[in-house]
């Protein structure tokens, strides 16, 4: 199944709207740009390759939906529909990555139609190839996974953060494909619980053992000889560290104290070989996801909450980057990595 698609009849984008899992299997449809950035900031649709794939459609649909009457206008028109989209998630690279594809794609072009033609089909491609990307993650990464292991993850690096396969879950599946027996302990992931609500729920449809651990839990189980492995995923790779959601530093050093190898599966698209860490905004989050859950109040109305959505895990802390391009270890040469 894919989380995020292109219904070309109906000019619109098909997604899995992630806020209702685990409860409810939810397919919704965005027909105008509005509806998709939407479904971006509120993370209907999130994790750094489904929103690539996020930016791609929604170009898709600014470029159906334009009254352009002239190529210029019209790249005009998508230029602003793409700094609108970029602007929604200014941390994760794979959206402005994907946007800015497809303008380049763009330069092709040699009248309206074909303008058209280019954004839609770069977008399908970028879709297409994100499953590919993955599967060759999972099998370079299902390497460093032995048969028994119990292995960490934090937030959501499986499917629903992709197009389909996953890249940390996807490096576990391709594991298990191959006849490993793995177990899977997965931190809730504060502040809207994506490891507990999404990577619960995935790793049960596809019968992975899974265990849901509090995130300030990792400490404890790593000291008591409950993990063999920490694998998580990656929202952007700069020169000198990987940002992914807030909590995974804390893991990463828990996991350097405790000598268990730490892993980060992303392709090469969530790379920045031109960051660093001081050169990237960190998007916060409204206060209300820590005041509320469910609807319910868990904390005074008027607390000051400090709500950043990712962290920096500096690259001293990680044994190896998996890619698409194979397994990576320190020293990290990025323009090695992406070539």
């Amino acid at each position: 199944m894919r989380t995020i698609d292109w219904n070309d009849e109906a000019k619109s984008i098909t997604l899995v709207d992630q806020t209702y899992l685990p409860k409810e299997l939810k397919i919704i449809e965005c027909d105008n740009l509005a509806s998709i950035c939407e479904a971006i900031r509120s993370l209907r649709v999130r994790g750094a390759p489904a929103l690539a794939a996020a930016g791609g459609f929604g170009m898709a649909l600014a470029v159906t939906l334009s009254s352009a009457t002239s190529m210029e206008m019209l790249l005009k028109d998508l230029k602003v529909a793409g700094d609108t989209l970029k602007a929604t998630r200014p941390t994760a690279i794979n959206l402005a990555w994907a946007v800015n594809r497809i303008l380049k794609a763009t330069e092709d072009a040699y009248d309206l139609d074909s303008i058209q033609d280019i954004v839609i089909s770069e977008a399908l491609r970028i879709a297409d190839d994100d499953v590919k990307i993955n599967k060759a993650i999972g099998k370079h990464g299902h390497r460093l996974l032995e048969d028994g292991d119990r292995v960490m993850t934090h937030c959501n690096a499986g499917r629903m953060a992709c197009v389909d396969w996953g890249t940390a879950l996807g490096v576990i599946r391709s594991a298990v494909e191959k006849g490993k027996e793995i177990e899977v302990i997965a931190c809730e992931t504060r502040p809207l619980n994506q490891g507990g609500r999404i990577t619960t729920w995935e790793l049960m449809q596809d019968n992975i053992p899974v265990t849901l651990i509090t995130d300030s839990m990792s400490g404890h189980v790593m000291k008591n000889g409950m993990v063999d492995k920490v694998i998580v995923g990656a929202d952007r790779i700069t020169q000198d560290v990987v940002f992914n959601k807030i909590g995974t530093y804390t893991h990463s050093v828990l996991a350097r104290e405790h000598e268990i190898p730490f892993f980060v599966a992303a392709p090469v698209s969530t790379f920045d070989p031109n960051g660093w860490e001081e050169t990237v905004k960190i998007e916060e989050r409204d206060g209300d996801e820590l005041r509320y859950m469910g609807g319910e109040q868990i904390a005074p109305a008027n607390v000051r909450v400090y709500n950043p959505a990712f962290d920096a895990t500096p690259m001293e802390n990680i044994t190896a980057i998996v890619t698409e391009n194979g397994i990576f270890q320190p020293p990290f040469l990025l323009d090695e990595v992406i070539m």
